[in-house]
């Protein structure tokens, strides 16, 4: 089973990001794939001063994400667009980690207030992504006017929404599966040459 993490990237108050966070889980979960949704906002990471890995005494919340992120097969990222870039508090978590996108498919969406939907900060989010050693999807969730995106339940208000965050899935659960049989490829190549 594909097991997906979702960082959602803002602690804002009157937040709506989060709701693109929200959205996906509940579409992930009607493809019955398990989502680990990790919300910046229920931890506190002060301002980075070493990786995870090579800090001697990390704080305890990002040793807690860490592990959460290494369990997943592949994570989207979604940041909503501040001062046309990524929200620093996703920045700051980013920063913690390495080890944990390598070699993993990672998925952007962002969203704005706006009418581009937070496009700006997609694209920085997948620089950061190749940065990081990960492999950033080609194909992006960008949604506009996010306060107005969605009903009291997290339905689309809009038939486009719904179609292309199916389409986003679609291509990142194909990434996914194309990985995996990779790696167990690997494995058993390495095994038989032992």
């Amino acid at each position: 089973m594909i097991d997906i993490a979702i960082i959602t990237g803002s602690v804002r108050m009157g937040r709506q990001s989060q709701k693109v966070a929200y959205y996906l889980e509940q579409k992930l979960n009607e493809r019955e794939i398990s989502v680990d949704l990790i919300d910046l906002g229920e931890y506190t990471l002060p301002l980075l001063r070493e990786r995870v890995g090579r800090h001697p005494e990390p704080p305890e919340d990002a040793v807690e994400i860490s592990d959460r992120l290494d369990k997943s097969d592949a994570l989207i990222l979604v940041s909503p667009e501040y001062h046309g870039s990524v929200s620093g508090v996703l920045k700051n978590a980013l920063d913690y980690f390495r080890k944990e996108f390598q070699g993993k498919p990672i998925g952007v969406a962002t969203a704005s207030a706006g009418g581009f939907g937070g496009i700006n900060a997609s694209n920085q989010l997948q620089h950061i992504i190749l940065s990081m050693g990960g492999y950033p999807m080609p194909q992006k969730l960008l949604v506009p006017k996010v306060q107005d995106a969605f009903d009291a339940d997290l339905e689309p208000r809009q038939d486009r929404l719904e179609q292309t965050t199916g389409k986003f899935l679609d291509d990142l659960l194909w990434q996914t599966e194309a990985f995996d049989l990779k790696k167990e490829q690997d494995q058993s190549l390495k095994q038989e040459v032992a």
